[in-house]
């Protein structure tokens, strides 16, 4: 059964844009401050439950680190931390929508919810790949020197 769509009013009398109400929405953010609260839960949540965020952090922290103790040139250091970045909000995303799929279908399987759960697996892991590459790109070769450089 569908739920009905909230009632569309007008901002004015004479304005030709319509506004929707949100009756349906469980909490709305009454300041700016507010929603980084809500998006700091988030992040919080999926630090907590999820396990592969966890790793995905540590992972990701460590580049930094070493692109910040290599002293990588500034681009450098920000294309790994984009890429590190891109991995958790993946990550993010893939919880989201798994808690969704799982509200909708509940204890019941269904072939669509599967597709659904492991595309959204599937963009994580791509975008760790993508990840590796990048950093080992450009971590490794300075890497490289600094070891060899110890060995001498």
């Amino acid at each position: 059964m569908k739920k009905p769509l909230p009632p569309v009013i007008p901002l004015e009398q004479d304005s030709q844009k319509p506004v929707l109400r949100r009756t349906l929405s469980f909490k709305v953010a009454d300041n700016l401050l507010a929603s980084f609260g809500y998006a700091w839960t988030g992040v919080s949540y999926a630090f907590v439950t999820q396990r592969n965020f966890r790793i995905h952090t540590l992972i990701g922290s460590i580049a930094l680190g070493l692109g910040v103790g290599l002293r990588l040139p500034s681009v450098e250091i920000a294309v790994v931390g984009l890429t590190s970045g891109l991995v958790l909000v993946m990550e993010l995303l893939n919880t989201a929508l798994e808690a969704v799929v799982d509200l909708t279908v509940e204890q019941s399987y269904h072939e669509l919810a599967k597709i659904a759960k492991d595309c959204a697996a599937a963009s994580v892991l791509i975008s760790a790949i993508a990840a590796v590459i990048v950093a080992c790109l450009l971590l490794l070769p300075p890497l490289w020197t600094v070891l060899a450089a110890t060995m001498v």
